[in-house]
């Protein structure tokens, strides 16, 4: 199965604090104005998609490329930024080779944050989270363009959904009734697709069975562990990544329905970045060698990063979010 994650070198490691940052509808409202009249798709009216890609175009307007001395980059609200900082290390320490710029790794809080933070001009680089993926390239121009894979091209992750092994559920049909923690309103793996998928199995959530919004994935597995869940859905990266670092016994839990593969998590430059600037970071994601060190030991079964595009490789989870009626606002984000 293949896996993500995050570090940084002799810059330390800072936060993106939710209160430097406008929230993402003010941002609506005050940041540039909309662009004039051109093919824009479902992105916001401050971007174009002149050649129906789905993602922002560059500026036409040279002078606003951005080319900075620094770049920041980000990676998805995890657990404990201070350990994927670390792990991170090595391919910063590359990124910063192949560039010949300062690279500056930032640990977000939240997936709005992250997103506020690339639509203000804040971050650079990042790693989204499979289902906050679309907002990114929708409110904030993000351009994916990369994905963690292994040698022959495979990529992605499945939706487990996990209870203890004494709780008594052994299929669907017994999760009615139960008290089952759900990760966040815009998570693939740990809300969205399991309300597109699970109705087609008999069950519908929030109906059949009561929603708990645990906030990560993390804190569902852990909550199925101490049973004070009776199911969870959850990635299954997520939950390698614990196993492998003692965070759990997994002769604790059980798995009662795994879904077919989804992309993980993309990787993604803003749109408005110089041309050259955007060769040397494809140029450092592709050449990156992940045997020998910490962020290859992190995610096993990783290889090299892979090329993607976003039109193609995401449309699967743009499927689910259309079944579940969701809308790439500042409102549904937050």
């Amino acid at each position: 199965m293949i896996h993500h994650t995050f570090r940084s070198r002799k810059h330390p490691l800072a936060t993106l604090a939710l209160s430097s940052l406008l929230p993402l509808a003010l941002l609506a409202a005050t940041q540039v104005q909309a662009q004039d009249d051109c093919e824009r798709g479902a992105l916001a009216d401050i971007y174009c998609d002149e050649n129906g890609d789905m993602v922002a175009d560059r500026p036409a307007d040279e002078s606003e490329w951005v080319n900075p001395d620094t770049l920041i980059f980000a990676y998805t609200p995890v657990e404990d930024p201070a350990i994927y900082s670390d792990i991170w290390q090595p391919f910063i320490d590359h990124l910063e080779d192949v560039t010949g710029r300062d690279v500056r790794f930032f640990a977000v809080q939240s997936n709005s944050a992250q997103v506020e933070a690339m639509r203000s001009g804040r971050l650079h680089i990042a790693g989204f989270s499979t289902g906050p993926t679309p907002f990114a390239v929708n409110l904030a121009g993000a351009v994916p363009f990369a994905l963690m894979g292994s040698d022959d091209g495979r990529f992605g992750y499945t939706l487990q959904l996990y209870t203890h092994v004494d709780s008594g559920i052994d299929e669907m049909e017994d999760l009615k009734g139960k008290r089952v923690a759900h990760t966040s309103p815009t998570s693939n793996s740990g809300n969205q697709a399991p309300r597109a998928l699970f109705p087609e199995m008999g069950i519908v959530p929030g109906e059949d069975y009561e929603v708990v919004y645990s906030g990560s994935h993390d804190q569902s597995m852990l909550g199925v562990v101490a049973q004070d869940y009776d199911a969870a859905p959850v990635a299954s990266e997520v939950v390698e990544r614990m196993a492998a670092r003692g965070l759990y016994d997994p002769e604790d839990v059980k798995i009662i329905y795994e879904s077919d593969s989804f992309p993980t998590t993309s990787y993604n430059y803003a749109h408005n970045l110089h041309p050259d600037l955007v060769e040397k970071i494809e140029e450092a994601f592709f050449s990156f060698e992940f045997a020998g060190t910490e962020l290859g030991e992190e995610f096993e079964g990783v290889e090299k990063f892979i090329p993607i595009n976003y039109k193609d490789n995401w449309k699967v989870i743009r499927t689910i979010q259309e079944a579940n009626g969701v809308e790439y606002t500042p409102e549904n984000l937050e």
